[in-house]
Order: structure tokens, then C-alpha cells, then sequence
């Protein structure tokens, strides 16, 4: 497995999305934004999505040259429209006028439809936490998961994110719905591994810790079972209603293929409302509460959400984004 620097990584994917059309800012941005997710050992929503955000572009399904739309809008809140333009690159533009609502009114929220898969959730969050606040968002997906009690899937992994920002790094959780991504296990499966815990059923019915044998019936599981349910299918409605997009039962309809998306971005301005004083003082007190737990294993330190990513990205930038000898060899040929 080679180990790729992060410019050489970005210089890649750019090259690729201004060979399909992309204008020079958006490929740069998009470019930017995988290789921060691969570098940061998120491969699945990194470079090992890559080949397949290029599949989508040439079925159509993302236009390189859209832009995203305001349509409608009243004080904090505001909907605007991906038109199909590039998942992550939307996302970003999302974030970032949540923000600039933030800053004027404290808090900021935007309902976006018609968009694409924005590959790593988190990005948005970090986003947000870079700028001092509170970040939250989620999207719907294509129906990838069976409702708790179900066989067939009719509801999302719907990612979730939450973000507080903290000048010592800061504390992000990115989770789906589902107790793995499709993306994790994906990467699983690529390096021949099972599962930490079960993650789905086999054709048998029987809970499986293998990625191989869950994505035959694309039974996942919901984390907390019933309660992960629930929570899919209550995000899934918040975007859907306050976007005016696609549910996931939409998105369904229209191919087996995951596009045409709603997303939720929520920013609030956390270091003028709480005083930066403050903000520090009692996410510090949380976190060290936190370190000072006996712990199961002596070996293994408690970790907050999100700590583990410095440590991975300066890793990485110091010896090479790994990445696989297939997935490298199907971005070269691109």
C-alpha cells in the first residue's frame, strides 16, 4: 500500500474534476476537501469514494458546473437549492453561510435540497468549530438501512454531526444511523477485515461482524437498535420538510443510485454567546473529567470524540496518505 503525500493526493483529484469540467475554484475546493478526509483516515469518504464520485458525475447525476441557490429565507433560517452541483463543495458554501447567520443573529441554520453525497460529514462540523461555534448538520441518504423490526430497507444511515469548539483540538462527533458507514465497511472489506462488533445480518439471518456478508442483504444494523430507527427517520423528515427536497423514500424512487439529497446545517455562534473564557473553562472541565476515568483496559486512554484525528493527520502528513494499490491505480488512469 503507497503511501501518497497530501499534495501530491490533492493534485490527483483535482486533475481529474478539471478533466470532467469542474472550473478551476471548485475543483481546488473539492480537491481540498477529500485529501483533508483521507489525511485525516477517513479513506472511506476520502480517496476510497473517489472513483465513484467520478462514475456519478459521468452518469449525470453531479453537475460540475452548478452552483448552489438561495430560494427562500426568513431572519436566521434560509433553504437554498444544490442544483446537483459537487456533494462536498455545497456543503462546505452551506456551512459557511450558516455561519456568517450565526454571526449576525447568534445562531444560523440552512436547509439544503437537491444535492449530493457530501462524502465526510464531519468536514462541516470542523467547519463550523474552526469558526468558534457550536456546529450541528445531517443528511438524508438513499433508503440503506431496514427500519428496527424490519427486513427490507426503507429508511437512511442519515449521518449526524456535532461540533464544540476548543483551541486544544476540537470535539466532533460524525456518526450515521447505521453502527457502520457503508463507506467503513467498504474499507473493511478492501483490507480483508471483519468488524469490531456485529454490524448487520448475513443471508442466514444471524448477526455478522463481516462487511462481505452484510453488504449481500444490506441488512445494517441501527445503532441502539429501535432508537437509531427512530432517529433515522426523524432526521430524514427535518431535512426533507425544511428544504422542500427528497425524503429518503424519494430518493429511492428515482434510481438504486444516491443522489438528489436534503442536508441541515446549523451553526451557532458559541464563543460570543458563552464569553471565550468560559466556553474553554467548561469544555476543559467535561474533558478532563472525561481522561480521569478508570479505565477498562490501562492500555487503551478514554477519548473524546474527534481527538484521535490530529494525531492521524500529522501522521499522515508527515509519512504519506496510505492508500490502497487498486484505488491508486484507478485514480491515475482516470
Amino acid at each position: 500500500m503507497p503511501r501518497i503525500s497530501f499534495a501530491e493526493l490533492k493534485a490527483e483529484f483535482k486533475r481529474v474534476l478539471l478533466k470532467k469540467g469542474c472550473d478551476e475554484a471548485t475543483a481546488d475546493l473539492s480537491a481540498q476537501l477529500m485529501t483533508e478526509t483521507s489525511c485525516d483516515g477517513v479513506y472511506s469518504h476520502g480517496v476510497n469514494r473517489f472513483p465513484r464520485v467520478v462514475e456519478y458525475i459521468d452518469k449525470g447525476y453531479i453537475d460540475v458546473k452548478a452552483k448552489p441557490t438561495k430560494t427562500d429565507g426568513m431572519g436566521a433560517f434560509e433553504r437554498w437549492n444544490g442544483n446537483l452541483g459537487l456533494g462536498n463543495v455545497n456543503a462546505k458554501q452551506a456551512m459557511d453561510r450558516a455561519i456568517e447567520l450565526a454571526r449576525e443573529h447568534g445562531i444560523g441554520c440552512v436547509a439544503l435540497a437537491n444535492t449530493n453525497h457530501w462524502l465526510r460529514g464531519g468536514s462541516y462540523g470542523w467547519q463550523a468549530a474552526d469558526a468558534g461555534c457550536v456546529g450541528i448538520c445531517w443528511t438524508n441518504t438513499q433508503p440503506n438501512m431496514p427500519a428496527w423490526g424490519a427486513r427490507d430497507r426503507r429508511i437512511g444511515n442519515n449521518p449526524f454531526i456535532m461540533a464544540v469548539p476548543r483551541k486544544e483540538g476540537h470535539v466532533v462527533v460524525d456518526i450515521a444511523m447505521a453502527q457502520f458507514s457503508y463507506g467503513q465497511m467498504e474499507n473493511k472489506a478492501l483490507r480483508g477485515e471483519l468488524l469490531p462488533v456485529p454490524g448487520g445480518y448475513d443471508e442466514q439471518g444471524n448477526l455478522s461482524c463481516d462487511p462481505k456478508e452484510i453488504s449481500k442483504t444490506w441488512r445494517v444494523l441501527p445503532i441502539g437498535y429501535w432508537k437509531g430507527s427512530a432517529l433515522s427517520i426523524v432526521l430524514d423528515l427535518v431535512a426533507t420538510v425544511l428544504s422542500g427536497g427528497r425524503s429518503v423514500s424519494a430518493v429511492g424512487k428515482m434510481t438504486n443510485d444516491e443522489y438528489g439529497l436534503s442536508q441541515m446545517f446549523i451553526a451557532m455562534d458559541a464563543t460570543r454567546i458563552a464569553g471565550e473564557d468560559y466556553l474553554a473553562a467548561a469544555v476543559n472541565e467535561v474533558l478532563d473529567n472525561l481522561h480521569g476515568s478508570d479505565r477498562v483496559d490501562p492500555a487503551k486512554p478514554v477519548l473524546y470524540p474527534g481527538e484521535n484525528s490530529l494525531a492521524i493527520r500529522n501522521a499522515n502528513l508527515a509519512n504519506g496518505i496510505p492508500v490502497d494499490d487498486g484505488v491508486w491505480a484507478k485514480i491515475k488512469s482516470l
